[in-house]
């Protein structure tokens, strides 16, 4: 079928079901908005509506830094030769900012031929006695940087590179999340924002950055923090400033350590921040400055070592990506789960492909069987037996067909200190797979649970992670694209951490299935993987997701859904309330690890079609730790 034609045919199935479930209104009010995004202007899409920047200007109108109620933020900003009308801009968006919390230090290292930067800033400090300024001899931009912070009074910092540009709400917003978070009871010494890219102004975006909340194992892979970043002054000089030996990523090895010490990050989800996009900006690719990739590996190294513990920080899939090698603690056993009934064709597929691929030796595979009719599955199975080692067949004493409940049976015959549930459809495409699976979990620190990139036979995505409330309830993302493509901010190219991935294949630790429960047998073929893993989410593990363990799916992509059924349609459903009931519907349409302006209605991070809330500064600072 079509591409086209299918995502058409979901979203007209979505339409039907929003409108069964919360009204005509709100699915005409949602398609309004598709029609808006994608027909006609979208200008100034990301800014407040000039009705709420009014506002914000009124309510702190006549006050100062002093007697606004908001804390004080100086904003770093290191200067080298910057062209005047970038350096007006750039001066223009700290003069317009809606609250005076804001102080903003410049420190100048432009050389002799550009004597226009210190004459410019002179101009606007007649305008604004919160601007400081001193000239100062270039030794790099986080010596540079360090340079700024002495001049800071604030008891936050901010970093904004001399040719971007403050969206106007920007010290405003950052000052209400703080305390925000202090009247929450969480830390408040790292906060970062959305971002957006522009090439001439800002009420003309060319793309944003929506970004998820705190993502560890994500963020190990690439700093998709950069803008806006506020954090406590007192921190900043604890962890000893910007390091210039990683000039090129200063900023990314200083996320480490601000992070180290504050225990996660928060993360405000509105767009605070414009990057400008023209040749030699680091936002126009790192070709700019290749020597931006050694600069991140010796920050990522810097932070293991910290951290104690051991891996090999290396390139990524892509220029600006990178990963770590861990190494594996021990020789962990993997018990692998397949539960199969007849179809011995796609089990003997997946089972060669095991067996004759797999480098990690440590595994072996128990075969649960599921009520199969045909005599010859079982003569099958005494041969497979035969041929494979370290493999056994558990019959399922159960009637009809319950993942959950035959998964859980083959847990109990299993002696791994890992289990991997494995469908019996899928074949392995690469020899590391398995290790692939193990790096992000079987080292101190590492996650409960990890799941794989999945392949639809003809090489476009099946899976790559599971994205609570896509479709209402859940989906996969990055379904649909080719192979090979990074992604939306490298998201189907690094290691990373979701809410749930697919129990197509899923690798947990053992000891933490046990700890949750296994999975819920109330979840009979839906959402049981979805269930399982945002237990273990809520239990304070992580959940990761690796593009470096690669399998073929065989799931059919034309496959009708469960809705052509009646007894399976009524199942279905009881399955969705249920998700509902013990999650919360609000929790599951509200992915951490996803964005509230990203669309629910597809698979492909677009961004939403009602950004309404982004407008109004609906969306609220959310914390999270680092597990």
């Amino acid at each position: 079928m079509n591409q086209k034609l299918r995502r058409a045919g979901q979203l007209a199935r979505y339409a039907a079901q929003l409108a069964r479930e919360e009204g005509l209104s709100v699915m005409a009010r949602r398609g309004a908005g598709f029609v808006r995004r994608r027909f006609f202007s979208k200008k100034a899409r990301y800014l407040p509506s000039k009705a709420c920047l009014a506002a914000q200007r009124a309510e702190y109108a006549g006050k100062t830094a002093e007697t606004c109620g908001l804390p004080v933020i100086s904003v770093l900003t290191p200067l080298c030769n910057t062209p005047p009308e970038y350096l007006r801009a750039f001066l223009d968006s700290f003069l317009n900012q809606t609250a005076p919390n804001g102080q903003l230090c410049l420190a100048d290292a432009s050389d002799e031929r550009h004597p226009e930067v210190g004459q410019t800033v002179r101009e606007y400090q007649e305008k604004n006695q919160r601007i400081v300024y001193k000239k100062i001899e270039n030794r790099g931009i986080a010596a540079n940087t360090n340079a700024a912070a002495a001049l800071a009074e604030g008891e936050y910092l901010a970093l904004a590179d001399h040719d971007d540009v403050l969206a106007p709400h920007a010290l405003a917003e950052m000052g209400k999340a703080i305390l925000d978070l202090r009247a929450d009871g969480k830390p408040d010494g790292f906060l970062y924002s959305d971002e957006a890219l522009f090439e001439k102004d800002i009420r003309r975006p060319r793309a944003a950055h929506f970004k998820p909340d705190f993502a560890p194992d994500y963020f190990l892979c690439c700093n998709y923090i950069c803008h806006l970043a506020v954090f406590r002054r007192d921190l900043f000089e604890a962890v000893g400033g910007e390091d210039p030996a990683c000039d090129g990523s200063q900023d990314h090895d200083l996320f480490f350590r601000l992070i180290e010490k504050n225990g996660g990050a928060a993360h405000l989800p509105q767009v605070l921040y414009y990057w400008r996009v023209h040749a030699g900006s680091t936002s126009g690719g790192t070709e700019a400055k290749p020597y931006v990739a050694a600069a991140a590996k010796r920050a990522i190294a810097g932070h293991l070592a910290r951290t104690g513990r051991e891996g090999e920080a290396a390139d990524g899939l892509f220029p600006s990506t990178y990963r770590v090698k861990w190494k594996i603690e021990g020789e962990p056993l993997v018990s692998i789960l397949i539960p199969n009934k007849d179809h011995t064709a796609d089990l003997e597929k997946c089972l060669a492909s095991i067996y004759e691929k797999t480098r990690w030796g440590r595994f072996e595979v128990i075969v649960i069987e599921n009520n199969s009719a045909d005599p010859e599955t079982f003569a099958y199975y005494r041969e497979a037996a035969g041929r494979y080692p370290r493999l056994r067949v558990a019959v399922w004493p159960g009637k009809g067909f319950n993942f959950s409940a035959i998964n859980n049976f083959g847990r109990r015959q299993a002696k791994g200190e890992y289990l991997l549930l494995l469908n019996n459809d899928v074949e392995v495409r690469n020899a590391d797979w398995l290790a692939e699976l193990l790096a992000p979990c079987a080292h101190p620190g590492g996650a409960a649970v990890c799941g794989a990139m999945l392949y639809y036979p003809d090489d476009t995505i099946q899976h790559a992670g599971v994205i609570t409330g896509l479709g209402g309830y859940a989906g996969h993302s990055h379904k649909y694209r080719p192979r090979g493509g990074s992604g939306y901010l490298f998201r189907a190219a690094t290691v990373q951490n979701f809410s749930a991935v697919t129990g197509a294949c899923l690798l947990v630790k053992t000891a933490v299935w046990d700890e949750v429960g296994g999975l819920d047998e109330q979840f009979a073929v839906a959402f049981n993987d979805v269930d399982f893993c945002l237990r273990v989410r809520d239990a304070g593990y992580r959940i990761a997701w690796t593009p470096y363990a690669e399998l073929t799916h065989y799931e059919s992509k034309s496959r009708g859904g469960d809705e052509k059924d009646p007894v399976k349609a009524r199942r279905f459903a009881a399955e969705q309330r249920r998700l509902y009931e013990r999650h919360g519907k609000e929790n599951i349409l509200d992915d951490p690890y996803y964005n509230p302006s990203l669309t629910r209605d597809r698979e492909d991070f677009s961004e939403s079609d009602d950004l309404k809330r982004l407008k109004e500064g609906g969306l609220r600072v959310r914390w999270r730790g680092g597990n």
